[in-house]
């Protein structure tokens, strides 16, 4: 009876596949559309390590193959590898990337998140299917001989342990990769090490040279192994084949010999030996046995497998010795094909040519180009053309919030992060989001691939797997803003050449202060007219770059002194990179110059002269150092890494303070400052005068400049 009950309690009970339907489609928990908590949100996500890696790309195919659209994501263990090397508003592009670059050639990715999205006709809605791929750069191929280290920024790992990330997993499970440069450049070794080294060596080969037998040892080692390969080959000879196998065993007196078969012919493994020995071992062979074949062979770990074939004609040798390198050369092209690891599924985005959607995603497609592709270029124009090759179509979630004018009034001052918006567009009921705006949500289901399984878990904020599907989701609602209909879409239809949706793809923002948008078709940036500056319009040429400052100034002091000596509103802007060094932004472009002329005046002056002056705020100590524009680039790009910009500078420029613009003709200072102590200032207009002579007329630093444009001109026309 008992069992009788449970059997109908069974029969009565929905199938497993529609009690898993029933749990991933269920709103998220709390009403915040599952953005909200460190638990889970409802939404099942598929978790893909190195165990299930081939069936979940499998299956991977088809989805994408059916899909509208794909979102995808990446969580890394950096961002910035140093505060200064952060994005900044008054940084050019060419130095905007190169901070980009830095980012995604040190830091790891550690997950990536891709979830389809198919449109289902019958139920009006898009059917999602999550899934969380775990990435850890191990070292796959033994001939591999790629750096495989990476940064771990403190604040982003804190950030991702807050959210439960599951860091074992990761560095146990997590798949290897290679990218396309780095399996071409493996291909091409082992193509090398198989035209270049003789997989087989035949008893006939007269290439190796004989080694002279001077000790007794060789000599007796010789003689026995001659013995031992004669007593080995004549039972062969002597023994019936039957069926490709010998018809009794071979007894051997050589204890070190161990039988085989190799190919479908008698051999002998030979271990233990040395280096030394099978040096000799086939010099026997080749001397003495025409029938005896040595043979190398390797296994999945490179390591070497040496034994002793017997091949009684010479068109069987050659078959063996064929057969032999063309199975080394498919082991290693296996060995490469399965290295490549999670890049399978960046190659199966890539070949179906869908389209992708991110969300602020400029970072994670350096990071897939850097990890999957190969080395960054070296210019934001060339990077964005290689990476528009490979994918055609790409949407950016963050961007489409701001083209349209009901989303922008939806969206008011709130956050454009991920979470926010798709709390906002993406409510948990269909009620709330009516209420929010006059269009009706797109409906979204998540569907599992399986009845049961631990590899589907309950997605969270920050977990690659369902940032994918949030960024997804938040792009289908946004395409319902832009009018398009997807009640009279086709599964056949071709999403990314929708003509409503056309005009906005493939337009990503550099960084979230940049100010502008890059168009990955053409490398060219524009103008982001949504973009609310904090500062003005930077003008390069009237920027230089100050480090190395005693102690902490502050923008506003920087900004002060430098107006007392140039004058009132002769600075626009001064722009803090961190506490050891700043941007200065000029009104004019010829005081850069007056400035750096005027640095290196008073650096070289009495010292007296530089304590009374204006300038003695940032140029205290001596240490202080300046150079325009391009100097701050250089600083950048170069692959130093350095706490403070300070340091960062001192290591890549060198110390000599005659490199930059503080080169005046020390004579000329001389000449110019000889008889003056400036002891008094006037702030409102700059002037600073003094002399040892109370006849002698006020001097003001403009004087001083006149001065030393003069004395340039003087020596411009003596040379």
């Amino acid at each position: 009876m008992q069992m009788q009950g449970r059997l109908r309690r069974v029969l009565r009970a929905p199938p497993p596949r529609i009690l898993l339907y029933r749990a991933i489609s269920s709103p998220p928990p709390g009403g915040n559309g599952g953005g909200g908590g460190d638990g889970g949100s409802g939404v099942a996500v598929k978790q893909v390590t190195r165990g299930n890696m081939a069936e979940a790309l499998e299956k991977l195919r088809g989805r994408v193959r059916e899909a509208a659209f794909v979102g995808v994501d990446l969580e890394m263990s950096g961002v910035t590898s140093a505060p200064w090397r952060d994005t900044f508003e008054f940084d050019r592009a060419d130095v905007r990337y190169l901070k980009l670059r830095d980012s995604a050639e040190r830091f790891a990715a550690l997950q990536l998140g891709v979830c389809p999205f198919r449109w289902d006709p019958a139920k009006s809605a898009f059917v999602a299917h999550p899934h969380n791929f775990f990435i850890f750069p191990r070292k796959e191929l033994p001939s591999d001989c790629s750096s495989h280290e990476f940064l771990c920024q403190t604040t982003s790992i804190d950030f991702l342990a807050k959210y439960q990330f599951d860091f074992n997993t990761c560095f146990r499970e997590g798949i290897s990769y290679l990218s396309r440069a780095q399996e071409e450049e493996a291909l091409q070794k082992f193509n090398t090490l198989h035209h270049g080294q003789t997989a087989t060596s035949s008893t006939n080969s007269e290439e190796d040279g004989d080694i002279p037998l001077k000790s007794a040892s060789d000599i007796l080692f010789t003689e026995r192994m001659k013995m031992n390969f004669k007593e080995w080959r004549d039972v062969i000879v002597s023994k019936p084949m039957v069926d490709n196998h010998l018809s009794v065993n071979i007894k051997c007196g050589a204890g070190q010999f161990q039988t085989v078969f190799f190919k479908m012919r008698p051999a002998i493994m030979l271990n233990g030996f040395s280096s030394h020995q099978l040096k000799l071992i086939q010099q026997v062979l080749r001397k003495n046995f025409r029938d005896l074949v040595f043979v190398c062979t390797f296994g999945e770990d490179d390591t070497s497998e040496k034994k002793v074939v017997y091949s009684d004609t010479d068109e069987d040798r050659m078959l063996l010795m064929k057969d032999v390198q063309e199975d080394q050369l498919k082991n290693r092209e296996e060995r490469v094909k399965s290295a490549i690891g999670i890049r399978h599924v960046i190659d199966l985005l890539s070949s179906e040519r869908k389209l992708i959607i991110g969300h602020s995603c400029f970072l994670d497609i350096a990071q897939v180009y850097s990890k999957f592709v190969g080395p960054l270029p070296s210019s934001i124009k060339e990077f964005a053309l290689s990476f528009h090759k490979i994918f055609p179509h790409i949407a950016d979630t963050r961007h489409l919030l701001s083209v349209n004018q009901a989303v922008q009034e939806l969206m008011k001052q709130k956050s454009k992060s991920l979470s926010s918006a798709f709390s906002l567009l993406c409510p948990a009921s269909y009620s709330s989001a009516e209420k929010a705006s006059s269009h009706s949500p797109v409906t979204i289901e998540v569907e599992g691939d399986e009845t049961t399984s631990s590899s589907f878990i309950s997605g969270a904020k920050h977990e690659a797997g369902y940032d994918a599907y949030m960024t997804g989701c938040i792009f289908a609602q946004l395409c319902a803003y832009l009018g398009i209909k997807f009640e009279q879409f086709s599964p056949l239809d071709d999403l990314a050449t929708n003509t409503r949706l056309q005009k906005h793809i493939n337009f990503l923002s550099p960084s979230w202060n940049s100010g502008t948008v890059i168009d990955l078709s053409t490398g060219m940036e524009r103008p982001d007219p949504g973009y609310m500056r904090r500062y003005p319009a930077a003008v390069y040429d009237n920027i230089v770059v100050i480090w190395g400052f005693m102690s902490k100034v502050r923008p506003k002091e920087i900004k002060d002194c430098i107006c007392k000596v140039f004058g009132s509103g002769s600075v626009t802007t001064v722009f803090s990179i961190d506490s050891t060094a700043a941007l200065v932004q000029f009104k004019k472009q010829e005081s850069v110059n007056d400035f750096l002329d005027l640095k290196s005046a008073l650096e070289r002056a009495d010292s007296a002269v530089l304590i009374l002056h204006p300038l003695s705020t940032i140029l205290e100590g001596g240490q202080t150092r300046a150079a325009k524009y391009d100097t701050y680039r250089d600083i950048c790009s170069s692959s130093e890494s350095k706490s403070l910009f300070a340091d960062q500078a001192e290591a890549v420029c060198a110390t000599s303070k005659n490199q930059f613009k503080e080169n005046v003709d020390d004579n000329l200072i001389s000449g110019v400052l000889d008889g003056f102590a400036l002891t008094s200032e006037t702030e409102g207009d700059g002037i600073l005068s003094g002399s040892k002579n109370q006849d002698v007329a006020d001097v003001t630093c403009h004087d001083i400049l006149d001065a030393l444009h003069d004395g340039k001109a003087l020596l411009g026309r003596r040379m």
